[in-house]
């Protein structure tokens, strides 16, 4: 098995090059994605039903405000201007959550299965995202950024673990006793 040092000196300038691209372009897309997941949270958490997920969202959105500014800290630390390049997979996914608003019913706990199911395949994508970041990082030797994103992650990992608990501790037993 190859060492880190070798697998460097093995790297071509180009193949550097264009993973350090992929990197950035990566880093522009979860810094939309962010930057929107702020503007949706709210939304969100207006929705809810349930203290507790209102709380755990209003939670998760002030984490989401400081992970825009750690990603801004992470193009400074790679030199880079912070730039947001619309992430499809994140429009798609908050597109899918006003339509999952809409189609429930107003104050019911069905409508809170329907948060949650939402907000946790966001903190999916953001898993999947923010470890590819991490991993690229790592690579590419940004040790700063590696940081920045790992914290990120870890956030992302607790977010969805606290959407899981307040689904099985409550709200999916409530929304099934819930009458039509």
């Amino acid at each position: 098995m190859a060492t880190k040092k070798q697998m460097k000196a093995e790297r071509s300038p180009e193949a550097e090059s264009a993973l350090k691209e992929l990197f950035i372009d990566e880093l522009k897309d979860i810094y939309w994605a962010e930057q929107h997941l702020v503007k949706a949270l709210p939304k969100m958490s207006k929705g809810a039903t349930s203290d507790e997920l209102k709380k755990t969202i209003e939670e998760h959105l002030t984490q989401t405000e400081n992970q825009v500014a750690r990603l801004e800290k992470v193009f400074e630390s790679i030199g880079e201007k912070a730039k947001a390049v619309k992430c499809e997979a994140m429009d798609g996914l908050l597109k899918e959550a006003d339509e999952l608003l809409k189609e429930t019913e107003k104050g019911t706990e069905v409508r809170d299965v329907a948060i949650i199911s939402a907000a946790q395949k966001v903190e999916h994508y953001e898993i999947a995202s923010y470890g590819t970041l991490r991993t690229l990082a790592t690579t590419l030797g940004y040790t700063e950024a590696a940081s920045l994103l790992e914290e990120t992650l870890k956030e992302e990992k607790t977010a969805d673990s606290l959407l899981t608990e307040v689904a099985e501790n409550y709200v999916n037993k409530a929304a099934a006793a819930e009458v039509e």
